[in-house]
């Protein structure tokens, strides 16, 4: 009993010792709503009071949908500068998220009848139109029915963005094609196109192909 009585008060006095030398800053966003994380704990939203304790650092993290991550470290050390009474985050808007938009469509087969067209033709308006998006055409055979254009690559200020078609023949009899628009992101600005295990699929497309599908789907009507 003497030894858990003895841990218990040396746990207080510790505890004591840490929070004697704390230090508090109020962190407030710009955004009433942005989620604020302190080493990676959700703490709340809008504005919450972050504890630095003695000879401690902690990171600070503002978070909402449509804004860029903001993340700041403050430091209670002797050879660090003393934390801020109060710390403002203005939010910006996340140039990734406001030139794209959220689609059903990504990365997922959408079938292309081509009501009676020859093979020749339907392949000769699939490429024509995919080109009029897409600069490079990667893979092209009308023999097998497949074609890949090169991916593009787009960078944000927090994110990469790359975006493909891949059109794939679903049958022959009657002729229908399989067309995929492959939208992919990496969560972190300047990543190589060909750095395949950074992305990730994306659930939205960038604007400049927003019209990709239904023109090709309203070219073959």
């Amino acid at each position: 009993m003497k030894k858990s009585y003895f841990l218990i008060f040396i746990s207080l006095l510790f505890s004591l010792q840490v929070m004697a030398g704390k230090k508090t800053v109020i962190v407030s966003t710009s955004q009433p709503d942005a989620k604020i994380f302190v080493d990676g704990v959700l703490m709340g939203t809008g504005r919450v009071s972050v504890l630095v304790p003695k000879n401690s650092c902690v990171t600070v993290e503002a978070k909402k949908v449509g804004y860029l991550t903001y993340k700041i470290s403050f430091c209670n050390k002797k050879t660090s500068a003393t934390p801020p009474k109060t710390y403002y985050i203005e939010m910006e808007r996340d140039d990734a998220y406001d030139a794209s938009f959220q689609t059903d469509i990504a990365n997922v087969d959408i079938e292309v009848k081509t009501n009676g067209k020859s093979e020749e033709e339907a392949w000769k308006l699939l490429s024509q139109i995919i080109l009029s998006y897409f600069d490079v055409i990667e893979v092209t055979d009308r023999e097998t029915g497949y074609l890949r254009t090169a991916w593009a690559l787009k960078s944000f200020k927090q994110n990469t963005v790359r975006t493909r078609v891949i059109v794939k023949l679903a049958r022959s009899h009657p002729l229908e094609y399989k067309v995929k628009l492959v939208s992919e992101a990496s969560g972190h600005p300047g990543t190589s196109v060909k750095s395949d295990e950074l992305f990730k699929e994306w659930d939205r497309v960038l604007r400049k192909y927003e019209g990709l599908i239904s023109e090709i789907q309203s070219r073959f009507k």
